[in-house]
């Protein structure tokens, strides 16, 4: 190995702290030839460079990926400086995907906890796919003031089985769905399909949960742009641009029904 030039380089001690993983880590890394530093000081010691550092942060990614020294270092090793970065982008984007799947579950948990459904672990997977049950009633409680809807939901969903939540999910499925075929195949959010689509989503509401007016309708759209967890869940389920198309066909099926004395 070459020396590095005076003042260049970092000692492992420095290193360590910067990374926050222990000397005894970094010097196994050099003996296995994962992360060998690049010069050494007039005193024979370890000097790492900027680009050794950079090497470093891409191997703690991989190892928070889970993936195995080996591997790591045919991966670091294999391709240009890009092609690899492309890859940690995608690995990591999966990565954040499975985290957010898997506070949604615990989210929607402690929902059901919150609401006394008892259900097994298998249930609680099966039955909710990124839908909070209670959402909307607990939110008209704190935007409106009014405690009616939700008196009435929690009076209603106290007494739901597991298949009770099963049917509701799959509906609440399928008209995300059917939303998303829509806005998928360029519907307007005012023509007819989409609004049939809104009218299904406060017969949904109605159905479940508490009586659902068109006003009330109106501000659920509302709240689906101005709460970023509506949002995400729209976007997620129904496509780019979920949230906004889902808010549009809501405010045009209100209006058609107030014009015509719905």
């Amino acid at each position: 190995m070459g020396h590095s030039a005076a003042g260049k380089g970092r000692g492992v001690g420095e290193v360590a702290r910067l990374s926050g993983v222990t000397v005894r880590t970094l010097h196994h890394y050099d003996e296995i030839g994962l992360l060998s530093p690049s010069g050494r000081s007039a005193a024979g010691h370890r000097e790492y460079s900027e680009a050794d550092l950079e090497r470093l942060r891409r191997v703690l990614a991989y190892r928070e990926l889970g993936f195995g020294l080996t591997d790591i270092a045919e991966i670091l090793d294999g391709g240009d400086p890009t092609d690899q970065l492309r890859r940690q982008h995608r690995l990591l984007s999966e990565r954040i995907a499975r985290l957010r799947a898997t506070l949604a579950t615990v989210e929607l948990e402690l929902e059901a906890n919150t609401m006394g459904i008892d259900l097994s672990e298998e249930e609680k997977f099966e039955l909710f796919g990124g839908f909070d049950p209670d959402e909307h009633a607990e939110e008209a409680e704190r935007r409106w003031g009014g405690t009616d809807p939700y008196r009435e939901s929690r009076r209603r969903t106290a007494s739901y089985t597991k298949d009770d939540w099963a049917r509701m999910a799959a509906e609440q499925r399928e008209l995300h769905r059917d939303f998303a075929a829509a806005l998928a195949d360029g519907e307007s959010a005012t023509s007819a399909r989409a609004m049939e689509l809104a009218e299904r989503h406060r017969g949904l509401i109605t159905g479940w949960f508490y009586e659902c007016s068109y006003g009330m309708q109106r501000s659920l759209a509302e709240m689906y742009l101005a709460d970023e967890r509506f949002t995400a869940t729209y976007e997620r389920e129904v496509g780019t641009g979920g949230a906004r198309f889902v808010h549009d066909a809501i405010v045009a099926n209100a209006e058609r029904a107030e014009h015509s004395g719905g």
